[in-house]
C-alpha cells in the first residue's frame, strides 16, 4: 500500500494545531500516518497532540521535553517513518482536501513531486473544501538544467519517495533553525533530473497575524535570517560543485538580497552585524549570475567582495537615496512623506507647538477636544494645530490643517506635542524629543490586538502595525483600573499610564443640568417635548467587501418603533463612520435624526433618556449619567465567540438586558421605568468598577502631567 507519512513538528502553535490536524484527517487519501513531534512545546500543545491520538489509530505522538529545533525534529520523523512516502506538514498551516491525492496520482516513477503554496488565515481553515473539477490536473516538468526557476524552494508541500530520502541519505540541516530545509530540497535536486509541479495540489501557508508575540520562523529578526542563509549556503556550496544546484542556491541568495536584505540595510547600522558573513557568501557567487541581475545589485554585491564595509555603506546609502526619490516621484502623499523624512525632521522643534487629532481627522470630539478647550480657556501659551478631513467651526485661533497635506506632515514634524485618540500612520517618523499622547477612545469591551487570537478586520498585519505605531506613546490615558490592566497587556505597552478618567467624560459630570441640556437640544434642533432615545451600535469587524468598502444592514425596525414610540419619543442614530453614509432614513422625518455625522457624541449622551447599544464601549462612558442602558444584541453568539469575545460575561455584568429583536426592543422602552429598577443592583456596581475615576477633573490632571503645566 502506498501509506504516505505526513511528518509534522510543533511548537507552541496550540491557536492552529486543531485546523492543520483536521486538514489531513479530512484528505481524500486516507491511507496515511500522522507523526506529530512535540519539539519542547507548552502544555495546550501536549494536551491538544495527545486528544488527537487517542481518536484515530493513524496517529502517532511523539513529545520532546526540550526544544531540538524544526530540523532535528523533522530528521526525527524520517526515521519514525513507515510509508512508502513521506510528506511534510508546519502546525499552523493546513492542506486543500485533496492535496495529498493529487500528489500521490501523479508521482508516477518520479523520486518526489511538489504543489502549489498559497497565503491564508486561520478563518479560510474552515473553507477549504475541494472544487467540483472533474478535469486532469496539468502537470509540470522542472528539467535540471532549468532547476534555478523552481517554484519550491522549501521541503513543505513535497511528496518524497521515502526510498529515495533514504538511501542518499538525505536530510534537514540541524546546524540552523530557519532554511533548514533548503539544504533537503536541494540534496533531493541533486540526485534527480526532473521534478513534476501541479498547480492544483495546494499547500495553505498561514500568514501569522501575531508577528510580536508568536512569529513563525520567517517572522523573526532579519538579522537571524540572514545568518541562517549565509550557514547553510555556505555549508551547501561545500557539499555540490555541480552547476545545477549551485546555481540553484546562488539565484536563491541574490532573490534574498534583492528583496529582503537591501531594505534591511535601509538603516546603515543594520550592516555590521551581517556583513563579514556576506562577504564570504558573495566571494562565492557565480560571476556570471550575478551579471544577469541590475547593476547596482552587481555594484554592491562586487563592493561586498572587496570585504570595505565603509564603501559599502556609501554605495548603499546612494542606492536608497535614488529608490527614496524614484517613491517621491509616484505620487503627492509619497513625495510628502519622503519631504517629511528628509527635511521637515531636520528642522528644530517647535517646544511651544501642540498638533490634535480626533478619529482620523473626522471630527471635532473626544478627549482631544476637551483637552484643548481647556488649555485655551487657561490661556496656555502654546500655538494650536488642527487636523481635520475638512474644516470646521471651533473656537480658539488654531490653524486648521488637512489631513495628510503638505502642511499637515510639515506640523507634525516640528511640534513637541501630538494629541490624538487612534493610532497615527507608520509612516510618520516620531523624533526623539516628541511627546505623543494617546487618549485612546474607550473602555475595552471586545478584545483588543493581542488578546484576539485572529484577525477577521480588512488588514492582515493588524497586529504588527498596531505594535509598531504604539511604541511610539508617550502617555496613554485610561479610565478605571480594568482597561489599565488589559491596556499594558493588550496593546503591551510598558510608559506611563494616565489613570485619571477620560478627558472626553468631563462633561457628562460637569453639564449634566436641565440648562445646557436644553441648550444641546435646540442646539441640534430636536425637540422639547419628547424623550431622547440614542441607538449607538458598533462596527461588525466581517463586515466589509474589500479595505475601504463596507457592508450596512440596519437590523431595528424604524416603522414599528415609530408606530410604538412616536408619540412619546424620537430616536437618534449614531452609527460607525465606516457605513454612516449609507443610512437613510427617508419617511421617518421627525422621529428618526441622523447624527451619525455629529462630531461630539459625548453631547447626544446629554440629550438622551435611554441608550441602545450593543457591543460598543459607549455603554461604559453613558454609565457615568446613571441613566437606562439597554442591549440589542441579536447577534450575541457570533460576535462574542468568533468575531472578538468579550472581556467581561455580557449576560451576567452588563447594566441592562441583553435585547434579541424589535419587540423586545419597543417592550423595553415602554416600561423603562420596570426595567432599571430591575437592574439597579447591577448597574451600582458596574458603576463602581468602571466609572471609578471619572469625576469631572480627567483634562486638569491630565494636562498638568502632559504639559507642566
Amino acid at each position: 500500500m502506498n501509506i504516505i507519512s505526513v511528518i509534522m513538528p510543533i511548537y507552541n502553535t496550540d491557536e492552529f494545531l486543531e485546523q492543520s490536524i483536521y486538514s489531513v484527517l479530512n484528505q481524500t487519501y486516507q491511507d496515511f500516518e500522522l507523526i506529530l513531534i512535540n519539539d519542547g512545546s507548552d502544555d495546550d500543545c501536549k494536551k491538544i497532540i495527545d486528544h488527537f491520538k487517542t481518536v484515530d489509530q493513524r496517529i502517532k505522538a511523539y513529545h520532546f521535553k526540550k526544544r531540538v529545533g524544526v530540523g532535528s525534529a523533522r530528521n526525527f520523523g524520517i526515521d519514525k517513518s513507515s510509508g512508502a512516502f513521506v510528506y511534510f506538514l508546519d502546525s499552523d498551516d493546513f492542506l486543500k482536501n485533496n492535496t495529498l491525492e493529487l500528489l500521490l496520482e501523479n508521482i508516477n516513477d518520479h523520486k518526489f513531486i511538489t504543489g502549489c503554496h498559497k497565503g491564508a488565515h486561520l478563518s479560510d481553515a474552515a473553507d477549504n473544501d475541494v472544487e467540483e473539477n472533474k478535469s486532469q490536473p496539468e502537470i509540470e516538468i522542472y528539467k535540471k538544467e532549468k532547476f534555478n526557476l523552481f517554484r519550491n524552494n522549501s521541503a513543505l508541500n513535497c511528496l518524497f519517495n521515502l526510498d529515495f530520502i533514504r538511501d542518499n541519505n538525505i536530510r534537514f540541516s540541524e546546524k540552523v533553525e530557519i532554511y533548514s530545509d533548503l539544504l533537503l530540497i536541494i540534496s533531493a535536486l541533486a540526485n534527480v533530473t526532473e521534478v513534476p509541479y501541479v498547480e492544483e495540489a495546494i499547500y495553505y501557508k498561514r500568514e501569522r497575524n501575531d508577528p510580536i508575540t508568536n512569529p513563525s520562523l520567517m517572522q523573526t529578526s532579519m538579522e537571524s535570517r540572514i545568518i541562517n542563509f549565509t550557514s547553510i549556503y555556505n555549508d551547501i556550496k561545500e557539499r555540490y560543485t555541480n552547476k545545477e544546484i549551485s546555481s540553484f542556491i546562488d539565484y536563491q541568495f541574490l532573490n534574498f538580497y534583492r528583496q529582503s536584505i537591501v531594505q534591511y540595510f535601509n538603516i546603515n547600522k543594520n550592516v555590521d552585524s551581517v556583513f563579514s558573513a556576506l562577504v564570504k557568501v558573495t566571494k562565492r557567487v557565480d560571476s556570471k549570475i550575478l551579471r544577469k541581475h541590475p547593476f547596482i545589485t552587481r555594484k554592491e554585491i562586487n563592493t561586498i567582495k572587496q570585504n570595505n564595509i565603509e564603501l559599502f555603506k556609501r554605495v548603499n546609502l546612494r542606492h536608497h537615496r535614488i529608490r527614496k526619490l524614484k517613491t517621491a516621484l509616484k505620487g503627492r502623499t509619497k513625495l510628502y512623506i519622503q519631504l517629511y523624512r528628509a527635511l521637515f525632521l531636520r528642522m528644530p522643534i517647535k517646544k511651544d507647538t501642540i498638533v490634535f487629532e480626533s478619529f482620523l481627522g473626522k471630527s471635532y470630539s473626544d478627549s482631544p477636544k476637551y483637552i484643548y478647550e481647556y488649555m485655551i480657556e487657561k490661556n496656555m501659551n502654546y500655538n494650536y494645530i488642527w487636523i481635520f478631513n475638512k474644516k470646521k467651526k471651533i473656537p480658539g485661533n488654531a490653524i486648521q490643517v488637512k489631513r495628510f497635506s503638505l502642511k499637515y506632515y510639515y506640523y507634525l514634524a516640528r511640534a513637541k506635542y501630538w494629541v490624538t485618540n487612534s493610532r497615527m500612520p507608520k509612516s510618520l517618523n516620531k523624533r526623539k524629543d516628541n511627546i505623543y499622547l494617546q487618549t485612546w477612545h474607550g473602555t475595552p469591551l471586545k478584545t483588543l490586538v493581542f488578546d484576539m487570537k485572529d484577525v477577521y478586520s480588512a488588514d492582515p498585519a493588524y497586529k504588527k502595525n498596531f505594535y509598531q505605531q504604539s511604541r511610539r506613546w508617550d502617555y496613554l490615558s485610561s479610565t478605571n483600573e480594568y482597561s489599565s490592566n488589559i491596556f499594558r497587556r493588550a496593546f503591551k505597552y510598558e510608559k506611563e499610564m494616565l489613570e485619571f478618567g477620560y478627558p472626553r467624560n468631563d462633561i457628562l459630570y460637569n453639564s449634566n443640568t436641565k440648562h445646557d441640556i436644553l441648550k444641546l437640544k435646540n442646539k441640534m434642533n430636536l425637540p422639547t417635548n419628547k424623550k431622547v432615545v440614542l441607538y449607538a451600535p458598533t462596527w461588525r469587524d466581517d463586515e466589509f467587501y474589500s479595505r475601504g468598502k463596507y457592508k450596512f444592514t440596519l437590523k431595528l425596525d424604524l416603522e414599528r418603533l415609530k408606530n410604538k414610540l412616536g408619540n412619546e419619543y424620537i430616536v437618534l442614530l449614531r452609527m460607525h463612520y465606516f457605513i454612516a453614509s449609507q443610512l437613510d432614513i427617508t419617511g421617518f422625518e421627525g422621529f428618526v435624526y441622523n447624527f451619525s455625522h455629529y462630531d461630539d457624541i459625548a453631547e447626544l449622551y446629554l440629550v438622551s433618556d435611554i441608550l441602545i447599544t450593543d457591543y460598543s464601549s459607549v455603554f461604559f462612558d453613558y454609565a457615568n449619567l446613571k441613566r437606562p442602558i439597554l442591549f440589542y444584541t441579536y447577534d450575541l453568539e457570533k460576535y462574542r465567540d468568533k468575531l472578538r469575545g468579550f472581556y467581561i460575561d455580557m449576560e451576567k455584568e452588563v447594566p441592562g438586558p441583553l435585547l434579541m429583536n424589535t419587540n423586545e426592543v419597543i417592550d423595553a422602552i415602554l416600561n423603562i421605568d420596570e426595567v432599571s429598577n430591575h437592574y439597579q443592583d447591577r448597574y451600582n456596581s458596574f458603576y463602581d468598577k468602571f466609572c471609578q475615576w471619572d469625576d469631572g477633573n480627567a483634562t486638569e490632571r491630565t494636562v498638568k502631567v502632559v504639559f507642566n503645566q
